[in-house]
């Protein structure tokens, strides 16, 4: 299936000069991006426009098909799902604080067979270690396994991650739960049990700035006990 049977997508709000990087980088390994802007500030998505005028990327402006307010991310999967089983096409999703390599897309894609349900590539930092949501593998247990692609039954995430036609056939998006604001366990619990296997491609690294384009996240780390109080109190980052 060539490159042009994939439909990447990137969600988006704010976070412009991360996002411009990231939507550079996928433009650059000769492939189409169709961007989902989430309620970005006016001024980020005038650059966003701008940046479409440069690049020939597709805006899907989410003010435009729902008054519900941001975070959409169940929107998005949804609206997704449907654009790429219409144009038989898997998905992937290249999130905002991810920047990929000439041919990252590319071998996701090779990797595509029959019982396969996701294909991740494996995030890193800018020194090649592993690193969020992928940093377990920098535990001793995982220090001896080659950098290749394997099958895990460890939730994904979806900085890049392809999705394939037939998890999108068997998978309704539509069952999403509303009261959450990520989806990527769910879905990678859900391609395990369809009887679908996961493929983490440690052999095709991204790097990846964690939380580049949700800075309050990076509380997470900086200060942990206000994330978690912001987590709880005002409902936020619920998977």
């Amino acid at each position: 299936m060539p490159q042009s049977h994939l439909h990447i997508i990137m969600p988006v709000k704010d976070s412009i000069e991360m996002t411009e990087k990231a939507i550079r980088a996928v433009v650059s390994s000769g492939h189409t991006l169709c961007v989902y802007d989430d309620y970005s500030l006016p001024e980020n998505a005038k650059q966003l426009d701008e940046i479409a005028t440069e690049t020939g990327i597709q805006i899907v402006r989410i003010a435009d098909l729902t008054d519900h307010p941001s975070p959409n991310y169940r929107f998005v999967l949804q609206k997704a799902q449907q654009d790429a089983l219409a144009q038989g096409k898997h998905l992937v999703i290249v999130e905002s604080d991810v920047i990929v390599q000439a041919g990252t897309l590319n071998r996701m894609l090779a990797k595509v067979e029959e019982g396969v349900g996701m294909v991740a590539a494996v995030t890193i930092d800018e020194n090649g270690e592993y690193n969020f949501p992928y940093h377990y593998l920098r535990n001793l247990r995982y220090r001896f396994i080659n950098r290749q692609t394997i099958a895990t039954k460890k939730r994904f995430s979806f900085c890049c991650t392809l999705l394939t036609n037939e998890l999108l056939h068997k998978a309704d998006f539509q069952q999403l739960d509303p009261t959450k604001n990520w989806y990527d366990v769910t879905i990678s619990h859900w391609s395990l049990a369809l009887g679908l296997r996961n493929l983490l491609m440690l052999d095709n690294p991204v790097l990846h700035f964690p939380h580049a384009s949700r800075p309050w996240k990076r509380l997470k780390y900086t200060n942990p006990l206000l994330y978690y109080w912001r987590k709880i109190t005002q409902k936020r980052d619920r998977i």
